[in-house]
């Protein structure tokens, strides 16, 4: 399984938007919380976990979207899973380097 990943560097920042492939173009909703998976925000481009891997170490900013791509995550400790966002079925986290 593949994931998609955008890179922005901003004001010395190094962000990393990454989310499970197959959820480009969806949407989920739970209560009053949204999120749309788009491409333009997570990439065109597909990517291996050792690539997604090798960018959230050089982090300083993560937008981490998909069960699959959290699990990832959490198991390079860079998200702690009791905090991991779930709307509807889509899991979610964000990681700040301070």
């Amino acid at each position: 399984m593949k994931f998609r990943m955008k890179i922005y560097r901003v004001k010395g920042e190094y962000m990393v938007a990454v989310c499970d492939e197959e959820l480009i173009g969806e949407e989920f909703k739970e209560g009053d919380l949204k999120i749309e998976i788009t491409e333009n925000f997570y990439g065109k481009e597909s990517y291996s976990e050792d690539e997604v891997r090798s960018a959230l170490k050089k982090a300083t900013i993560a937008n981490i979207t998909g069960e699959r791509s959290v699990k990832l995550a959490i198991s390079m400790g860079i998200i702690d899973e009791r905090r991991v966002l779930k709307i509807g079925k889509c899991w979610h986290a964000q990681m700040v380097v301070m």
